[in-house]
């Protein structure tokens, strides 16, 4: 038990793609898989069930996670603050599941699966590898997020509207841009706007600072547009399907 708690973690390291890592894709991709095949089977009670049963999970890794930060000496106010876009989404994802609030709906759904995707695909575990709490505690949080946004949409039938890329995007500049005041104020690197993150990440391959932040702008609205893109389709089709039943009508 200690050593699944360690700081100094003497266990196999996280391998990328290794059978560790893959088995916990591959759980993440069946819980949704098995949401989407029994979307329409469950009853009132049972949606409640599960969303409660998600935010539980959301709110438990959170604050387990905030605890091994504290207990192992990291705990600070220049990394541990909910401020960085997942760990914004977990607090407002848990808050979501139990109101049922579309607003925040949005940004989960066009924000929060694309980022919470990234995560789980080149998780930031450093050296915590299967079976330490670090390893459990990424694919959990992240995985979750993808469930919650996916839940609504498929089991509540909440949707995003043309009108939430325009919040979507407005919101988030604005959020961005606070945070990198923030950042300039206590010294910390939330949302890594203030310079690439010291580990390896996917950030390398771009364009130095500030440059980088632009790409970033341009990939996250291209995600958004993907993850829109299947109700744009689907609102098409309905607008052809009305007006050629109105053509038939009005002969």
């Amino acid at each position: 038990m200690n050593e699944f708690f360690a700081l100094d973690y003497h266990g196999e390291p996280f391998a990328l793609f290794g059978t560790a890592h893959l088995a916990a894709l591959a759980g993440v991709v069946l819980v949704n898989v098995l949401i989407f095949l029994f979307r329409r089977r469950f009853s009132e009670a049972g949606r409640r069930t599960l969303r409660y049963v998600l935010a539980g999970v959301l709110l438990v890794v959170e604050l387990s996670w905030h605890g091994w930060n504290a207990a192992t000496g990291q705990w600070t106010l220049q990394t541990m603050l909910p401020l960085h876009l997942c760990s914004a989404l977990v607090w407002l994802s848990i808050y979501m599941l139990i109101t049922g609030n579309q607003r925040i709906y949005e940004f989960a759904y066009l924000l929060g699966i694309p980022g919470a995707l990234q995560a789980l695909l080149t998780p930031d575990a450093g050296i915590y590898g299967f079976p330490h709490f670090r390893f459990f505690q990424v694919i959990l949080s992240h995985g979750t997020l993808v469930t919650a946004a996916l839940a609504l949409t498929w089991v509540e039938g909440y949707r995003p509207t043309l009108a939430s890329l325009k919040r979507v995007f407005i919101t988030g500049n604005i959020y961005l841009a606070a945070v990198f005041v923030f950042n300039l104020l206590i010294g910390s690197n939330y949302l890594f706007i203030a310079h690439k993150p010291e580990t390896a990440s996917l950030l390398d391959v771009l364009p130095p600072w500030p440059w980088y932040i632009a790409v970033i702008e341009l990939l996250g609205l291209v995600f958004v547009l993907v993850m829109y893109a299947p109700f744009f389709v689907r609102d098409l089709r309905a607008r052809r399907t009305a007006v050629q039943a109105d053509g038939l009508s009005s002969k």
